[in-house]
């Protein structure tokens, strides 16, 4: 058996990347009449596969996942970049809550918030999320940045997610003149639609490579399985303090009495911004 990672989806052809070659696949038919969830083989698949005369290949076996994006379907995903801009478009507090509960919800390794246009705002923007997740700061326009973006997407699988204006199409661009047109093609041909379920390739880039995903932003919660019973467990900053609920596995940090959540943001161990966009995300869930 040989080892490799599913790189595209083309023709009904799984292109598996071994080594240096790109080996266009079947699935064993095992594969194909299980109809287990999970059982389903997914673009960053690891898999292993057995050779025929022709340099084709049969994957016979799905390897254990570390994770798997709902939508655009993309598995063993190690990080996500959820880019925004500090202005023009001004940075809109609750959707980068949404975004960030469906990354949590995902249990992706990393998640690292970009700022882009930063030259447009202070340098300190955002620095108050900056105890619970990574913030990069970014300019196309100046560069800042953009050696430190670089390094981070170098190696494994990294996500970027973001609404249309923040400039993630320039960051693209900044970081390699050619890349954007393969993601751009990509996006405009595979993934348009907001039905889309898929994403059909890995883009390479250094010793790692890229998922662009227009679709990200418009993914609903109830979707991928977020309710107003675990949304909770999207806000991983809640977890320290709910130990301390009176109702402690049913407390949902709205309006039960003796909550710990409640608790830590009147006393400003939690912020309140985060809370208050709990609440309107629970709202509508």
């Amino acid at each position: 058996m040989i080892t490799g990672r599913v790189i595209k989806f083309y023709n009904s052809f799984f292109f598996v990347q071994v080594d240096g070659d790109l080996i266009p696949c079947k699935l064993r038919g095992l594969i194909k009449r299980d109809k287990r969830a999970g059982s389903s083989v997914y673009v960053g698949d690891m898999v292993e596969i057995s050779m025929l005369a022709d340099n084709t290949g049969v994957i016979e076996k799905i390897l254990p996942r570390k994770s798997l994006l709902n939508r655009p379907a993309v598995a063993n995903v190690d990080r996500v970049i959820l880019t925004f801009a500090a202005a023009e478009p001004n940075l809109n507090r609750l959707l980068l809550n949404r975004f960030i509960a469906l990354a949590e919800w995902a249990h992706l390794n990393e998640i690292i918030i970009c700022v882009n246009k930063i030259d447009l705002a202070d340098k300190n923007f955002l620095t108050e999320y900056e105890t619970l997740y990574k913030i990069i700061r970014t300019s196309t326009l100046t560069g800042y940045g953009i050696d430190t973006l670089k390094n981070i997407l170098s190696t494994g699988v990294t996500v970027f997610a973001g609404s249309s204006g923040v400039g993630k199409s320039s960051l693209m661009n900044a970081l390699d003149v050619n890349l954007n047109l393969k993601v751009g093609k990509v996006s405009e041909k595979i993934l348009r639609g907001k039905h889309t379920t898929r994403i059909s390739e890995l883009i390479k880039f250094c010793d790692g490579y890229l998922v662009d995903t227009p679709g990200f932003s418009a993914v609903e919660l109830k979707e991928v399985g977020i309710t107003k019973n675990n949304l909770r467990h999207c806000f991983k900053e809640f977890k320290n303090f709910a130990s301390t609920c009176k109702f402690l596995n049913d407390c949902s940090h709205n309006h039960e009495p003796n909550c710990g959540v409640r608790n830590a943001v009147d006393e400003e161990k939690i912020l309140r911004e985060r809370y208050e966009n709990y609440l309107a995300i629970l709202k509508e869930l």
